[in-house]
């Protein structure tokens, strides 16, 4: 596929392979509270499908890149794909699933409320969200790809406010993860010393992400070449579920509709 970025880590480059098994790490975690009929909102590169599509009666992905919805159907044709932008919901009707699942997609979302809303909207009564997102009190940079982060409460608060049960947790790491993540940081401040004017929080985003990608790139590969094994050793079994989110890189909430 032609999608990868530093935004959609890739499964095949090494230098992203830190950042790839955070990513996995939500989908093994959520493997043992997925049932039922699944939809999955953002499905990007299709771990969701290899990782959760086995444990449920039926899976459908959507993303919004029309590439990948053709890519993924090409390759899993016993699962359910659609391109969307989200949201609404516009294809899915009320009361339909049993779990749905969106991993580092809510922070891309302008009206984050809505796209909660019909997530609870689409929920079966009895089932259950699982959302992931960057925990901001971690964050290296402004991201030009996302309209906002949270902090755990702030994310806590919204999802109380629509759903009748929040389990709020996060995803941390072993002293493997942490390492890496200081060694990240440390990199990222050298890069950031020379924005004296702190242009990262004043211009707009479209004009950020073009250099944002170039030199985050450039940090990666930067960060593989000095770490090596500290890069390409990190395994998914290396972050950890914690059950306080603060204690996270990202935030990882289970979010409950009541039954009938």
């Amino acid at each position: 596929m032609a999608t990868y970025t530093t935004e959609i880590a890739s499964d095949k480059l090494v230098s992203d392979n830190p950042i790839h098994q955070r990513l996995l790490k939500a989908y093994i975690a959520a493997k043992p509270l997925v049932q039922g009929d699944l939809l999955e909102i953002g499905c990007g590169e299709g771990r969701g499908v290899e990782e959760l599509a086995g444990a449920v009666n039926s899976y459908l992905g959507l993303d919004k890149i029309p590439e990948v919805i053709q890519n993924l159907q090409a390759k899993y044709p016993n699962a359910k794909f659609e391109q969307a932008v989200i949201p609404p919901l516009t294809t899915i009707p009320s009361d339909h699933y049993d779990t749905v699942v969106s991993f580092q997609v809510i922070e891309h979302i302008e009206n984050d409320r809505l796209f909660l809303e019909e997530i609870y909207r689409v929920l079966k009564p009895g089932g259950k969200a699982i959302i992931s997102t960057p925990n901001i009190r971690h964050t290296l940079s402004r991201n030009p790809w996302h309209i906002r982060e949270y902090t755990a409460k702030e994310l806590i608060n919204l999802c109380e406010a629509l759903f009748d049960k929040v389990e709020a947790q996060g995803i941390g790491g072993n002293d493997k993860v942490w390492s890496y993540h200081a060694e990240n940081r440390k990199s990222v401040n050298k890069i950031m010393r020379f924005d004296v004017f702190d242009l990262q929080h004043k211009l707009p985003a479209a004009v950020l992400r073009m250099p944002y990608e170039i030199l985050n790139r450039m940090n990666r590969n930067k960060l593989h070449k000095k770490g090596g094994a500290a890069v390409t050793n990190i395994h998914h079994e290396d972050y950890l579920l914690v059950d306080h989110p603060d204690q996270g890189l990202d935030l990882f909430y289970i979010l409950h509709k009541k039954e009938a």
